[in-house]
Parts: structure tokens; sequence; C-alpha cells
């Protein structure tokens, strides 16, 4: 089993767009669903999810955090971890949901989660993947792992809770302004998966207000998908182990690392290749690096200690 590592970066660790754009049903009340007390009915902290319906999944994670358990009727493990997952989500009353996803049944949702084995667990936190662990664990380490969990929602602004019976019902909360018209372009080309239209909307955005952080934060988030979209990790990683001081190759496992929540293992890797390159040849690297300290954040732990490390290479 793996260790849980909640904390990786929460954009492009997994391209689910194509489901999130999906045809979708009406959704249907679970049994035993509590009501909201507006005429529709709250979502069950525990339900099961298909291809067909995840993108409704995707819009509740804006709100509250919610865990996936991939599993299968054939999957011993699964049994065992399955009820451990409840309790604990049924304990903390409506601030994690639980969504059971059957393998077998549904293989688009294995494949968007490259489940390689079972059980898996992941959560989603505002639309994007956030690997927990795989494996049946402990009680006490899921318990942990949730607790990572609400911390890490509450730094992106996850912090809404589901209605459980006997509680009261939310306020009503103000209307989301809209975003400024190159934001929109910007995320109305990234959910057509045009990365270039976005990319060029967010540069007009920064022309425009150089200090706009969160069209700086958007530009390095659309960039890494643009770039990481369609490589062949196995061809990446070959070309990289072959060329230990191509710039271009470890660029591309470095991305593809960060895109997958590997935070630390990229940040090596461009430091290594950072200390082995004469100086003359370093700036790209470094330029690369900044890029993505900005894209995780100058806050994280694992941002500081590269830094640190940077700044010794460089003195």
């Amino acid at each position: 089993m793996s260790t849980p590592t909640p904390g990786s970066v929460l954009r492009g660790a997994v391209d689910l767009s194509s489901l999130r754009n999906r045809p979708q049903p009406p959704a249907a009340p679970a049994e035993g669903a509590a009501s909201t007390g507006q005429g529709a009915p709250a979502p069950s902290l525990v339900f099961d999810v298909t291809d067909a319906s995840f993108g409704q999944l995707l819009e509740l994670s804006r709100s509250v955090p919610v865990v996936v358990d991939l599993w299968a009727e054939w999957c011993g493990p699964c049994k065992q971890l399955s009820p451990v997952l409840e309790k604990v989500v049924t304990e903390l009353a409506g601030k994690v949901v639980l969504a059971k996803v059957d393998v077998d049944a549904n293989p688009q949702l294995a494949q968007g989660f490259r489940a390689q084995s079972i059980p898996m667990v992941v959560a989603l936190v505002a639309g994007q993947p956030v690997p927990l662990f795989t494996g049946a664990v402990p009680e006490q380490q899921v318990r942990e792992v949730f607790a990572q969990l609400l911390q890490l929602a509450a730094q992106h602004g996850v912090t809404g809770t589901v209605p459980v019976e006997g509680s009261e019902p939310p306020t009503e909360e103000p209307a989301e302004q809209p975003l400024p018209p190159l934001h929109a372009e910007a995320f109305a080309a990234i959910e057509e998966g045009d990365y270039p239209r976005a990319i060029a909307a967010y540069e007009r955005a920064l022309v425009e207000n150089p200090r706009d952080a969160d069209a700086r934060a958007g530009l390095g988030q659309v960039r890494l998908l643009d770039r990481v979209q369609g490589v062949d990790l196995q061809a990446a990683r070959a070309a990289a182990a072959a060329g230990p001081t191509d710039i271009e190759a470890q660029f591309v496992v470095a991305d593809l690392d960060i895109a997958g929540g590997h935070i630390d293992d990229a940040f090596a890797r461009l430091l290594d290749l950072f200390g082995a390159l004469p100086s003359d040849e370093r700036a790209p690297v470094r330029e690369r690096l900044l890029e993505l300290f900005g894209l995780v954040g100058d806050e994280d732990a694992r941002v500081i200690r590269a830094r640190s490390r940077l700044a010794s290479l460089l003195f």
C-alpha cells in the first residue's frame, strides 16, 4: 500500500475533463437522503457514482471534499476498507462525502483515475483530484488522512458541509462575482481543452494588470496542462534516463511528476540538473523551478525546502 499523501497539487493530477462534460441524467436522491429545507434533497453522505453521473460529483466537490472509493465485488481488501471509510465519513457529519465507484461497472472512471490496483482512494477538491492511498489501511490512518484532507480543502476555499438529518439548513451564500472577461475566456478555453487559447487569454490579462495574481497562477497551471497533454510517460522517463543533462527531457518528466502530485521528485530532478550543468546553461532550469514554485505555492514546505537547496547551489 502507498503512503497517504493528500497534499499534492490539485490542478492537473488527473485529466477528468472528458467526464465532466458528459450529458448528465437528473440526480436521483439516495435513500435516506437529508432534506435541505428548500424543496431539494441533500446528497447522501455515502453514495454510488457511475461514468454517467460523475460530472455532478465534480460540481459537488467545489463545496465539500469528496472521497472516491474505487472498489470491486471480487476484491477482499475493498470489503475490509469500505466499512471503515463509511464509518469515518459518517462521523465527520457532512464535512466530507464518500462516492463509491465499482471499477468493473465503470471502466472510464477507473481509467480516468489510473486505478492500477484496488482498493484505491482519492479525493476531489474544487473539481480536481488529490491522491490519498492504495490498499486497505487501518482506521486510525484513515482518520489522519481525512484530517489532512480537510486542512488542504480549507486552503483552497472548500469548507462547505452536506446537511444531515437534524441539522440546520445552510444559510444562502452571496452570489459569486462574475469572472473578469479575460479570465472567463481562459476558463472557457480550458473547459474546451484549448490550452493555447487559455494561455493567450491569461497573458493578455497580465499585460493589462501585471499584478493580477489569479491570472499569473492560472497561466502557470494551464501551461503545465498544455505541456503534459498527450505525453507518453514511459517514453519520457526513458529519454530522461538516457540524457541526465538533457534539459528538455528532464523538464518533461518534472512536469509529469508535478501533474501527478509527485512534487518532491520533480523539484529534486530539476535541482540535480541545475547542479550538474555549467553555470552558463542553468538559467532555463532556474526559470522553470521558479515557475513550478509559484504553481505549488510559496508557503508549501516542499517549495521552501527546494528554494533553500537552490540558494545553496547558487551561492
